[in-house]
């Protein structure tokens, strides 16, 4: 059996440049093909991840899911930086992240100088053909979780109740109160003997970090919360003022996506850093590029006004947003393996994997549907891109163009 196809790993995998070769330039193929936001991006992870490549179960992917959503930060960039670590260490994680974020980055990079390009009738009907691919892609991503996270009507019950707390619900913590109830629903509903199912390495795996440097993860997290932050205008000296803001913002998110857009706005726009303008241009355009919607923060950095070193404070802005999704994520990781066998944790997690599919559920009706399907004829197009997806299993890049063609031609 090759590497690629071999079974769950077995203890913190051995490095191997080959190996992390291989998540680099995977990672940066499903960082450039990746359409649709967060929630999407999880039904490819479980496509190329799970199903082609096997390097971990879907009960594994699950459960880092659940645990991403429990955690601030951006959920997909999160499960793919955990996914790199599993399979080849922490430099697997890092080479994880840089793979899935540098092809939206560098365009945000490029857009930053270019935004004015982004009016316009031809643009509209693009960015609404990419928004009805994202219908379809997150449709195909609930299918596919349900029968796998919420296979009976103990769990599809749970799912449905942490669905009615994200729509019922107000605010950005509607989503961690879900996983919460999850948890809860789990540890009544979902007892069992011994800890997590589903993968026959659970009582003999161990994260390739060290509960050291979890420790040193967790630390360094909350360290950089109190990074000074000058007030005022972000001149002179604004490297520090925007790393700040933009790492404040991404350790305060919980459920990625679209509840860190208000929360961006009122850092860059409030102040004056970002016209309001500039910042609807950018969230436009993350809207129709592949990889993670946190890329954003490249965009925002480098479009401070009277910044003399845009493309410094664009990584600046990039890093900061990204940072402590990925420091609390380092930080459970290493304690992962233990609780995974504890009984009453096994309990809980399966609740929480159930609550997961409800907040999949929540997000293709609102803001995904809610948001995009204007129309008969934008039912119909996502209707016929889902059914290319789940029946005739068409490479996603087919779909995209030929989604965006309809919406174009059916304006």
């Amino acid at each position: 059996m090759s590497d690629s196809e071999g079974a769950q790993p077995i203890g913190p995998p051995a490095f191997s440049w080959r190996r992390l070769a291989e998540v680099l330039f995977v990672f940066l193929r499903l960082g450039c093909t990746s359409f649709g936001g967060p929630i999407a991006h999880l039904g490819y992870f479980q496509t190329e991840i799970v199903e082609r490549r096997r390097w971990c179960s879907a009960a594994e992917m699950g459960q880092i899911i659940g645990l991403a959503q429990a955690l601030p930060g951006p959920a997909s960039s999160q499960t793919g930086f955990a996914l790199g670590i599993l399979r080849a260490g922490w430099l697997g994680g890092v080479a994880a992240w840089v793979g899935f974020t540098a092809p939206s980055a560098a365009l945000m990079f490029g857009l930053a100088y270019g935004h004015r390009f982004l009016s316009g009738a031809l643009a509209v009907r693009m960015l609404h053909g990419l928004q009805l691919v994202a219908v379809a892609v997150v449709g195909q991503a609930v299918l596919k979780m349900r029968r796998s996270l919420a296979p009976d009507r103990t769990r599809m019950g749970l799912a449905l109740a942490g669905c009615g707390v994200v729509l019922l619900g107000h605010g950005g913590y509607v989503s961690l109160l879900a996983i919460a109830l999850g948890a809860a629903g789990g540890l009544l509903l979902c007892r069992s003997t011994n800890g997590l199912e589903g993968s026959p390495s659970a009582e003999t795996y161990h994260s390739s970090l060290s509960k050291r440097a979890g420790v040193w993860a967790a630390a360094a997290f909350v360290a950089l919360f109190f990074l000074p932050r000058l007030p005022g205008s972000v001149a002179p000296g604004p490297l520090i003022p925007v790393f700040s803001a933009f790492y404040r913002t991404g350790g305060l998110v919980f459920g990625g996506g679209h509840v860190v857009l208000p929360l961006l706005e009122d850092s860059v726009v409030r102040p004056g850093w970002v016209s309001q303008e500039t910042f609807l241009a950018g969230y436009g355009a993350a809207q129709a590029l592949p990889g993670p919607l946190f890329s954003i923060g490249a965009y925002l950095g480098a479009s401070v006004a009277g910044a003399s070193k845009p493309l410094l404070l664009g990584f600046a802005g990039l890093v900061g947003i990204f940072l402590p999704g990925l420091l609390a994520m380092a930080a459970v990781l290493p304690f992962w393996g233990t609780l995974r066998e504890n009984r009453l944790f096994g309990s809980a997690l399966r609740g929480v994997n159930a609550s997961v599919v409800g907040v999949l559920i929540a997000a293709l009706y609102h803001p995904l549907w809610t948001d995009t399907i204007r129309s008969r004829g934008d039912f119909w197009i996502a209707l016929a891109a889902f059914c290319l997806l789940v029946v005739w299993r068409l490479p996603s890049w087919i779909i995209v163009l030929a989604t965006v063609a309809a919406s174009i031609a059916g304006w």
